[in-house]
């Protein structure tokens, strides 16, 4: 019975090679467990928080293609004409159910399931993932486009070419899965491989840890054709030191910081009267998961650039939090821009479904 906490994974840099291995594509939507019972369809969500208002055009298709009691797990993905479209996704957290139903008509999203928790009053988390795919595969042997059954191989060198060839499908890497992988509930026991690159950024202001003590994180910008600095993430993850080695690090570039600052508008919480270029991203946005989120900023002088790892974009900006590399004392903030970023080339979705 809802809810359940999904299995997680944990991060590797090298593609694992092990007999009996399974790979996948890794996903890049929101992590779903789907229950069924008779004609009741429930959608969960990662955080274990309830999704079904927010994707009722695949509550149909889910009755049409799974038997009359399971429990599914997989990813809730949208496809634009350039590949999976998460900026879609984010759309659909929304308080009103008319605005939900238009985007469910005119970006409607589909269900790629890769795993499988129980079928009818057998609970099948303590199988190992072979049986549990095998069984996954006759549950979904009836399915129909939007609901989707995820490619898998045991050949580390097919899982490799979908790591470099299935990017620009906007896919996140790729997942291992131990043959004996028992599914157990939010405990880190798969593996992924993720996309890692780095970039030269603007460091335009910070955060303060959550706790006060010290800075929790960088915010980073990247200027566009016309010299507008955008916000295009964060840097994260320091440990206590290096919280506390920041503010001290930091402290010369805050005197005088928001005169003439590109991002001054939204700092003076002046969006109301248009603060900042037309079209231009600034930090400050309220997420749609948590609204109430302190999303408070102090800025710094336009004069430090960081390099940083990050892992994929989400059209103009990082798709996760990047992690620091170094400091570039060398290099001028104006020569920070979109440029340098790798943006892998498209690929069609359809090759990504028919990719077993």
């Amino acid at each position: 019975m809802p809810p359940v906490a999904p299995m997680l994974a944990k991060l590797v840099r090298e593609l694992p090679r092990a007999p009996g291995m399974a790979y996948e594509p890794k996903w890049d939507g929101f992590r779903c467990v789907v229950f069924r019972d008779g004609d009741e369809i429930e959608l969960g969500s990662r955080n274990e928080r309830p999704l079904t208002r927010y994707f009722p055009e695949l509550v149909d298709p889910l009755r049409a293609s799974l038997p009359g009691r399971c429990v599914v797990d997989g990813e809730i993905v949208i496809a634009g004409d350039e590949g999976l479209d998460f900026d879609a996704l984010l759309q659909r957290i929304h308080p009103a159910d008319s605005r939900i139903r238009l985007l469910a008509d005119h970006t409607p999203a589909s269900f790629v399931a890769f795993d499988v928790l129980a079928v009818g009053d057998t609970d099948v988390r303590a199988q190992p993932f072979t049986e549990r795919r095998t069984r996954l595969e006759e549950v979904l042997v009836s399915a129909a486009t939007p609901i989707h059954l995820t490619p898998v191989t045991t050949d580390a060198d097919v899982a490799g070419d979908w790591f470099a060839r299935f990017e620009g499908a906007g896919l996140d890497g790729v997942m291992a899965k131990g043959p004996d992988l028992a599914y157990v509930e939010g405990k880190r026991l798969m593996l992924k491989v993720k996309h890692e690159r780095t970039a030269d950024c603007v460091v335009a202001g910070f955060r303060t840890h959550k706790d006060g003590d010290g800075v929790g994180s960088l915010l980073l910008g990247l200027y566009d054709d016309d010299a507008v600095l955008h916000h295009v993430g964060v840097a994260t993850s320091f440990n206590a030191s290096q919280r506390r080695a920041l503010v001290d690090d930091l402290a010369p570039l805050r005197e005088g910081a928001l005169e003439g600052h590109p991002w001054q508008g939204w700092a003076e919480a002046d969006v109301a009267s248009g603060g900042g270029a037309k079209g231009q991203r600034m930090p400050g946005a309220q997420s749609r998961w948590n609204a109430g989120k302190n999303t408070s900023w102090e800025p710094l002088r336009i004069e430090r650039v960081a390099e940083v790892s990050y892992d994929n974009l989400q059209g103009d900006r990082f798709r996760h939090a990047t992690h620091l590399v170094r400091w570039r004392p060398d290099r001028d903030p104006a020569s920070c821009t979109y440029a340098q970023l790798d943006r892998p080339v498209p690929e069609v979705l359809g090759q990504v479904f028919g990719a077993s």
